[in-house]
């Protein structure tokens, strides 16, 4: 059944793209056979990680602007060919104790952890609409269910995401839209680095998780590959876990 996974003669993008977990999904994506947009905010980083893929483009800009989202996407529709594919995964992290918290930075964390799945899936979806067809997966976390100390506002923000989701489901699904999320548990990446490097986390990490080990980002690829292919054609509102069993047991 290897075609039900195949996206030959799709257009993937896919947020927040520049390294970790949006670039290893991009390149999944790409060699599942879509043809891969990034993006970010930095064009030098962009380009560096386009050259890692064959044929991929790239689309700066920021998707906590509403505006510049709509305008971007509307400019590659009209002038690159319909996106087929999008994948929400621009994000970022703030530690600190709840009651020290910074204001600016929970604000931060709501433009770019959830806005923006706002503001880019509309955006996309105001096109897939009027084809009939499309796939959005969005990238939550395991934290979406449960919390820890120093990130409750990016639990939060993760939460939220399931919820949109579901409500992306909810009223795009009668036009052809398949709405979905994934949400990875402990990944290595620069966005974790400050608990990877930390041998008391992660110990505790490696203690807590059934499969006794962080994930590469590539582990997310299989699931961000079914969730955009013909494969989950009635897949709709799901959050996929990807966690190494981290939400299975306490």
């Amino acid at each position: 059944m290897p075609g039900l996974f195949d996206l030959s003669g799709r257009r993937a993008l896919v947020t927040g793209s520049s390294q970790g977990i949006g670039l290893a999904l991009a390149k999944g994506l790409a060699e599942a056979g879509a043809q891969v947009i990034l993006n970010g905010r930095n064009r030098d980083k962009l380009a560096e990680a386009a050259a890692t893929i064959p044929g991929a483009e790239t689309l700066p800009f920021d998707v906590a602007d509403h505006e510049a989202a709509r305008a971007a996407i509307d400019f590659a529709e009209s002038t690159q060919g319909p996106i087929d594919i999008l994948v929400n995964n621009a994000g970022i992290q703030h530690r600190a104790p709840l009651e020290d918290f910074p204001p600016d930075a929970f604000e931060r964390l709501l433009q770019t952890n959830i806005a923006s799945v706002f503001h880019v899936g509309q955006a996309c979806a105001r096109h897939m609409i009027g084809r009939g067809r499309g796939r959005i997966v969005n990238v939550a976390s395991v934290n979406a269910a449960m919390a820890r100390y120093s990130i409750a506002p990016y639990t939060a923000t993760k939460g939220a995401v399931v919820n949109l989701t579901k409500g992306m489901a909810t009223d795009w699904a009668r036009h052809g839209l398949n709405c979905n999320a994934i949400a990875p548990g402990y990944i290595r990446t620069p966005l974790n680095a400050a608990l990877w490097s930390d041998p008391t986390f992660n110990d505790w990490l490696t203690r807590r998780t059934p499969a006794g080990r962080w994930a590469e980002p590539e582990e997310l690829v299989g699931a961000c590959v079914f969730l955009a292919s013909d494969a989950a054609s009635f897949v709709n509102g799901h959050v996929l876990y990807v966690d190494g069993g981290i939400t299975a047991c306490l």
